[in-house]
This record gives C-alpha cells, sequence and structure tokens, in this order.
C-alpha cells in the first residue's frame, strides 16, 4: 500500500502539533489549518503549510465542514486527520471527506454514527455479549421519561449526553426532587457543546474506576487491544491523570476486558485507533461495565505508546492508507509503567475556574523518559473560546513508583507564568497516599481537592515580589559615582536604615504591605529571584508581575489604595457581581428595575466549554446591568449590581 503524500491536520493546540510530529518522521507533508485566534500558534509554525479557515469562533473556522474540505483541496491533499474533538466523531464530516475524494483517518461514518449514539452502542454490544450499565432504554426520551426511568433504575443516577463525550453535560443526580433542574441543564450543555440535547440515564456506581481499552483494527478484520489505561482520576467528569497499565486489573481480567473491547470494535465495523470505556466497581474489578466507545485517538494515547511501543498517529496513517496490521494480539506486550498530566488553564485558588492570558514565559519538560505534548509557545494568547486543556506532561519508567516521582518532578520544573495552570495541583494530587498506593475512583479527586489546594499566598511570594520591586528601583551600573540618595536602600541620616514597604495585591485577595530588609540580600536575576524566609531559600522563575514555582504561580501586582479608591464604584464589593472568568455571557435573565431574591440566577457565563451561573449575593434591585448575551466579558469585568433592599440592609448591618 502507498503512503499518503499530503495529510490535512483538521485541529489545532497540541494534538495538531502532535500529529504533525508523526507525519513529519513518516516524509508526509502536513497542512495546518488555524482561526484568526491561532494564527501566530504553533501548530501553524510547524505545519508544512497553512491555511486560515476563518474568524476565532470554532463554528466558523474548526467546525465549519465545507471551509475544512476546501482548504484540503486547494492544498492537494489526499486525507484529513481529525485528532480530537471538534469533527472528530462525526459521521457527517467523515462521509463528506469520502464524497469529496478525501481519506478520512478514522473509522468508517457507520460505526461513528452508531458509537456516537449512546442509546445504540449499548444496545448494539450488548447484542454482541459485552455487559452494559443498567440504564434508560430508547431514545428522544422527554424530560419526564427520563425522571421516570432515574426513579425505576434507582437514584443516584448520572444523566449523560448520547453524542459526544469528555465529560460535558454530565450530570450525578442523588435526589429525586433535582431531577427536572438537572436533566434542563444537561439538555442545555449538551445542545452547547454537541447540537443534540438527547439524553440517557444510567445507575451511578458508587467508588468506581474508569478503565478503558485501546483497540486497533485494520480494513482487513483484524482487530487487536493494546491494554488498558485507567483514568480513574477525574474532576467534574473529565479526566486529569491516566496511566497505563492500571494496578487495578490482574492478566485474567485484562484479557477478559480485552477481548470485550475487540468484540464491541467488530460490533460495528470499526476501523483504526479507537477506545472502548467500562466503569469497574473498585471492590470486584471482575465485575466491568461497558460505557461507551471513542471513535478517536484519546487525549491519554500517549501512555499506551509508551508501554507498547508503538506510535499510534503512525498506526491510524497506515490503517487508512490500507495496510493490514503486521501483528496479532499475542505480539501485544506491556513494559513499564507510564503515567499523563493533562495541563489545562483553569486556576484552581479560584475553584478551578477557566483562565487565559498570555504565556511570558514557558519551560516544559523533556527527556530522560519524560515527553511533553503541547501546543504553547511564548507569546501565545491564551483566550476563552476553545478547550482549557494546553499540554500534556508524560512520564514512564520500569515501573509505576518511579514514572509517579518522574512526573511530578516533570510538573514542578513546568513554567507557563502569565497564564494560571493546574500543574502545581496534580503534582500535589500525586503524592496523594490513595493515589501512590493505587486505591483510587472517580470520586476522588472531587473529595480531596480543597486540601489539595494552598490556602492563601505563601509569604516568600510576596517577599520575591517586593524584591524584585526593589531591585528594579536600583539606578543602572555605570562604574561611575553613584548618588546615595537615588539607591532604595532605606538608608536615612542618623538613623538605622529603614525597610523597604511595597504595598501588593493578589487578584482575589485583599491587598498586603510587604516590607524588604537587608539581612539576607535577594538573588534577583533576569528571569528568576531567590529570596531568603525564615532561613530557607526559595527560587522563583519570574516573568513580568509573575512568579512561579514548582508548577505554580502567582500574579502579584502592585497597590495604590488612592487608584483603586478612584477607579471603583460607589457600591459595595458585596453588591457588585463581576465576571469569575474571561468568558462570553450566554444568558441574562434580568433586567436592571428587576427585584431578586437572594441565590437567584441572574446571567450566566461560558468559557473554555464551561457554564458559570452568576447569582444575586442578597435580596434587592438590580440597579446596573453592563452585559447582554453574547458579550465578551474579562476576568473581574463588573456585569451588574444589586442593590440590597432596607431589610437586607439593616440585616447585614
Amino acid at each position: 500500500m502507498t503512503m499518503f503524500d499530503t495529510v490535512l491536520v483538521a485541529n489545532r493546540g497540541e494534538i495538531a502539533v502532535r500529529v504533525i510530529r508523526t507525519l513529519r518522521s513518516l516524509g508526509v507533508r502536513s497542512v495546518a489549518v488555524f482561526s484568526d485566534a491561532d494564527a501566530g500558534a504553533r501548530h501553524v509554525r510547524e505545519a508544512d503549510t497553512a491555511v486560515r479557515i476563518g474568524p476565532a469562533p470554532a463554528a466558523e473556522s474548526y467546525l465549519s465542514i465545507d471551509r475544512l474540505l476546501d482548504a484540503a483541496v486547494r492544498t492537494g491533499a489526499q486525507a484529513v486527520h481529525p485528532g480530537y474533538g471538534f469533527l472528530a466523531e462525526n459521521a457527517g464530516f467523515a462521509q463528506a471527506c469520502a464524497e469529496a475524494g478525501l481519506v478520512f483517518i478514522g473509522p468508517p461514518p457507520s460505526a461513528i454514527s452508531l458509537m456516537g449514539d449512546k442509546i445504540r452502542a449499548k444496545e448494539t454490544v450488548r447484542a454482541a455479549g459485552v455487559p452494559v450499565v443498567p440504564g434508560s432504554s430508547g431514545s428522544g426520551l422527554t424530560d419526564d421519561e427520563l425522571a421516570a426511568a432515574a426513579r425505576e433504575i434507582g437514584m443516584p443516577v448520572l444523566l449523560k449526553p448520547s453524542a459526544g463525550g469528555g465529560g460535558k453535560g454530565m450530570r450525578l443526580t442523588r435526589v429525586e426532587s433535582a431531577l427536572l433542574d438537572e436533566i434542563a441543564a444537561a439538555r442545555r450543555e449538551a445542545r452547547a457543546s454537541f447540537g443534540d440535547d438527547t439524553l440517557l440515564v444510567e445507575r451511578w456506581i458508587d467508588r468506581p474506576r474508569h478503565i478503558e481499552i485501546q483497540v486497533l483494527a485494520d480494513g482487513h478484520g483484524n482487530v487487536v487491544h493494546l491494554g488498558e489505561r485507567e483514568c480513574s482520576l477525574q474532576r467534574r467528569h473529565q479526566k486529569i491523570i491516566e496511566e497505563a497499565p492500571s494496578v487495578l486489573l490482574d492478566e485474567a481480567t485484562r484479557a477478559a476486558m480485552g477481548e470485550a473491547a475487540v468484540q464491541a470494535a467488530r460490533s460495528c465495523g470499526y476501523r483504526g485507533a479507537g477506545t472502548v470505556e467500562f466503569i469497574v466497581p473498585g471492590t470486584d474489578p471482575s465485575q466491568y461495565y461497558f460505557m461507551e466507545m471513542n471513535t478517536r485517538l484519546q487525549v491519554e494515547h500517549p501512555v499506551t505508546e509508551l508501554v507498547t511501543g508503538l506510535d499510534l498517529v503512525e498506526w491510524q496513517l497506515r490503517v487508512a492508507a490500507g495496510e493490514r496490521l503486521p501483528f496479532a494480539q499475542d505480539d501485544i506486550t506491556l513494559t513499564g509503567h507510564a503515567v499523563e498530566a493533562r495541563v489545562c488553564a483553569e486556576d484552581p485558588s479560584r475553584g478551578f475556574l477557566p483562565s487565559g492570558g498570555t504565556v511570558l514565559r514557558l519551560h516544559e519538560p523533556r527527556g530522560d523518559g519524560v515527553r511533553t505534548d503541547s501546543g504553547l509557545t511564548e507569546g501565545l494568547e491564551v483566550g476563552s473560546l476553545y478547550d482549557p486543556m494546553l499540554s500534556k506532561v508524560i512520564a514512564y519508567g520500569p515501573d509505576r513508583a518511579t514514572a509517579l516521582r518522574k512526573l511530578r518532578a516533570a510538573l514542578a520544573e513546568t513554567v507557563t507564568l502569565g497564564v494560571p495552570t493546574n500543574a502545581g495541583f496534580l503534582r500535589r494530587l500525586l503524592a496523594h497516599p490513595a493515589v501512590v498506593s493505587g486505591e483510587m475512583d472517580t470520586g476522588l479527586v472531587e473529595r480531596e481537592a480543597d486540601a489539595l489546594v494552598p490556602d492563601g499566598v505563601p509569604d516568600e511570594v510576596y517577599e520575591a515580589a517586593a524584591a524584585v520591586r526593589a531591585a528594579e528601583l536600583a539606578p543602572p551600573a555605570t562604574g561611575g559615582w553613584t548618588d546615595p540618595f537615588s539607591v532604595p536602600s532605606g538608608w536615612r541620616m542618623g538613623g538605622e536604615a529603614a525597610p523597604l514597604a511595597f504595598s501588593l495585591r493578589v487578584p482575589g485577595l485583599d491587598p498586603v504591605t510587604h516590607t524588604v530588609r537587608r539581612q539576607a540580600a535577594p538573588r534577583v536575576e533576569r528571569d528568576t529571584v531567590a529570596v531568603e524566609v525564615h532561613g530557607v531559600t526559595h527560587t522563583f522563575h519570574r516573568a513580568g508581575d509573575w512568579l512561579g514555582r514548582d508548577g505554580d504561580s502567582w500574579h502579584v501586582l502592585d497597590h495604590d489604595p488612592v487608584q483603586a479608591a478612584l477607579s471603583g464604584t460607589a457600591h459595595s464589593g458585596a453588591d457588585t457581581l463581576a465576571a469569575p472568568m474571561p468568558g462570553t455571557v450566554t444568558v441574562v435573565k434580568v433586567a436592571v428595575g428587576d427585584v431578586v431574591a437572594a441565590g437567584q440566577s441572574l446571567l450566566v457565563v461560558e468559557a473554555m466549554k464551561m457554564e458559570h451561573v452568576i447569582s444575586a449575593p442578597h435580596a434587592g434591585t438590580v440597579t446596573e446591568l453592563d452585559v447582554t448575551a453574547g458579550s465578551t466579558v474579562a476576568m473581574d469585568q463588573v456585569l451588574a449590581v444589586v442593590t440590597p433592599d432596607e431589610t437586607d440592609e439593616e440585616a447585614r448591618a
């Protein structure tokens, strides 16, 4: 069979960079596509050629089938790699590629359509002898029918969109009284994420493990599995840490689950790389249930690559080009252990809300068993239009303990100043006793999240920020005479040198005044600053007003109380509702003059596919409303003001 000459990568970010890397290794010309927001992105720079496909909104660029096909035709591409997300599991896109004479590097449209409908998928694999989670049956159920099915199954239940995946629109509901509200919210999220608000309901298994099996099938009837991945460390149903193999499975269970995955792939006529996901009771791994099949490459595919030695993107390309798999199931071996962490633009100190900004300084670990798949470059603007995942850090070792240790060290080495990320949180999570021992479940992160987020800002952060400001006040070294009154030493006539005081603030926290004393002079370099606090030296990376250490970062600003007072409003902070994250206002439920109750939902802000409801802080009247549906807002931008009524004002007094 002949390999393709040119392949268009219909995606962006780290997965586009990842696919381009394999294309280059095979000598295949790569074509990148980009929206206006990504004109200077890394995947654009690394591809052999690149085509603009539209403005920033995904619906007008990365989700536009016509524009993607036009780009492929204009550049002479013979095939299209969809990556994951966007149109990767869109049967219409796969069919449109075929009709345009392009090879879709993925399964046939019929398999995508079948497995993309979770209801039909469960019925199909059940008929093939694969165990499935008890749940509702039938498609197109109304809200009342879903609620009735949930009551019949028994609480708690999990509401899931029939189309799509990635945790979008999933709702765990434990009480019957909340069912209709949760169904409405799940439908809204599903419609926004997938254009389809069809839901199903499944029994919730307490303390479950999430185990998935990687499968690979060619167009000649050969199907193999490449072992499992443990994906139980999740937050809001989104995977954040994955590893291969799982410590839960013994060889017999691994073989049985692998065979079930192979049968699921055969049942839909699968071709290419795909993943069959199972939910497994942690107390009895022999009782596993099919959840869904992802008809695409998975985010976590690198851990499978590291333990099998196979490049999954390469085999996607070879299978799509018509090659047979040259290995059978008995040829697949798992060697060593690999763990992956997803680094996302989110701020753990602000409840994991999506973040954004410009990447001012970047360092990504590599080598010695560490791999980073990333779409980042210094100077890149991270906005709120696309998925929050920025990169993946993966570590490999001969055993699990070594892989975990390497990944913790690699996350500590990760620097992304200018954009808050979860790297420090992930590093602490990987040191949690339950993670180290392998006694995990899908609820672990939610239960332990608060304990893994530092309380406040460490003193040494303010010390370092103040030291940088003191150094910036110093006159440049000229080699000649220096006016002693121009040196920020705190010197004064006839007395002991006074410490320098700086008023500093971290967004979202009260300002502090920090003094710089000269007992231990800080070391301030262009990219780092080292300060001594209580006999311990702390070294930080720095860029502008940003400081970073061990995967954490802080944006430390100067605080001018006079300027703050002049630029503020007459309203108290408790009355003013500000955007908790950069994003877009999708729903406005009130108008100026409306009387609202405490806790009433007023607006919805969406960023990086996450909705955040803005509620009234107290009973009162909406006296200001500064946004409309569709407004783009910055973090901490004022959205509305609710002036309390007299009764509430007296209660607060």
